[in-house]
């Protein structure tokens, strides 16, 4: 599933920086009704016209999101080391992953 926001049954989750916008009118509507919602969104001028359309791996090019891939992987395993020299510095168990 790629949705921004998930309703379920009393639940609601969201996925990424601007779909807390998103999130929170979503709130809105489900306890105070859609027009709330979207009176809310007119008042803080809610409009999003992202300038690339490259948000999601289903709209970025190819290269882009193979580029991202590597870069996050790189940065995963950084983290990994990291996690694993503080762990042993504090007396923690570590495991890899």
């Amino acid at each position: 599933m790629h949705e921004r926001v998930v309703v379920d049954g009393n639940v609601v989750t969201c996925a990424g920086v601007a779909s807390g916008i998103d999130f929170a009118l979503t709130l809105a509507a489900i306890l105070e009704g859609e027009l709330v919602a979207r009176e809310i969104q007119l008042q803080i001028e809610y409009d999003p016209a992202p300038p690339f359309r490259s948000g999601s791996p289903k709209t970025a090019s190819p290269a882009t999101v193979e580029t991202m891939r590597r870069r996050l992987a790189e940065l995963s395993e950084a983290r990994r080391v990291v996690a694993n020299r503080v762990g042993r510095q504090l007396g923690v168990p570590t495991r890899t992953i």
